[in-house]
């Protein structure tokens, strides 16, 4: 199974969580891609993950299986030669936009499932690895707040969110969807630049269930928790935004402990992998 994060060095936490959640449920090997850069902006500087990370990773996520991977790849200077220009002020760090440069590196394989470092892994994941998306660019779950406003299509909803995707690069490089985002990114400022590009670009996608990226509440059948921004009504109209490393909060706002075994272990490996 190949999974890909991709992101500066502050996604360390997310990335560390994310691996050690899927290999307690996936006991066979993985191979665990990072894509990371430098970049520069004008107010601050976003760092690469250290090479070290890398191999420390590795030795933790081979306690599982021993023939699991780690292999981490500096796109800085792929990302300076073709630069999302416009969206480079966003709220969103660049690094989130690394993603759309995978059909670029020829060490990634074929099929990939791209997740973000704030999505755990509940149960296992075999299923959605092993959907066939032969067909498609790109396969995910209906984003759960802009599936009603930034529809394509007015007859279905069809707006995915980007925190999971299963990727098919061969597709993706025949039809250029990726070299499409970047051109787009560079030229029209967006709220959520590369998830928008994607949405609006590719050709064809599938749609898969909730439970495969579950943006809301933990239910039953959650196979993948993304822990995204969500509203909140009562007792007041507010935001709440809890990333898994974020222990307590996990625990005390969101009120969940289904993840305390994974976090446990999270927090005993901390130091010695970041």
């Amino acid at each position: 199974m190949n999974i890909l994060f991709c992101g500066d060095r502050n996604i360390k936490d997310g990335v560390l969580i994310s691996c050690l959640s899927i290999c307690k449920d996936y006991l066979r090997p993985i191979n665990v891609f990072i894509l990371t850069a430098g970049i520069e902006l004008e107010d601050k500087k976003v760092y690469p993950i250290e090479n070290e990370f890398e191999a420390s990773l590795e030795i933790q996520i081979k306690e599982y299986n021993k023939e699991s991977t780690v292999k981490l790849l500096d796109i800085t200077q792929l990302f300076n030669e073709f630069p999302p220009t416009a969206n480079m002020g966003t709220r969103f760090t660049p690094c989130c936009m690394l993603r759309l440069y995978a059909d670029l590196v020829a060490d990634l394989p074929e099929k990939i499932l791209y997740l973000d470092n704030d999505v755990i892994c509940r149960n296992g994941i075999e299923d959605l690895y092993a959907f066939d998306i032969e067909d498609f660019e790109i396969a995910g779950v209906l984003d759960y707040y802009g599936k009603w406003f930034f529809k394509k299509n007015i007859f279905r909803f069809d707006y995915i969110n980007s925190g999971v995707l299963l990727l098919n690069l061969k597709k993706i490089k025949e039809r250029g969807l990726f070299e499409k985002c970047r051109g787009y990114c560079r030229e029209k400022k967006m709220f959520m630049p590369d998830q928008s590009a994607i949405n609006k670009l590719s050709i064809n996608k599938a749609i898969l269930p909730r439970k495969f990226n579950e943006q809301r509440k933990l239910k039953k059948d959650t196979v993948l928790q993304h822990f995204t921004t969500s509203f909140r009504f009562f007792p007041f109209f507010h935001t709440v935004s809890v990333k898994p490393w974020q222990v307590d909060n996990v625990h005390n706002i969101l009120k969940i402990n289904e993840y305390d075994e994974i976090l446990d272990e999270y927090m005993n490996a901390k130091e010695k992998i970041l």
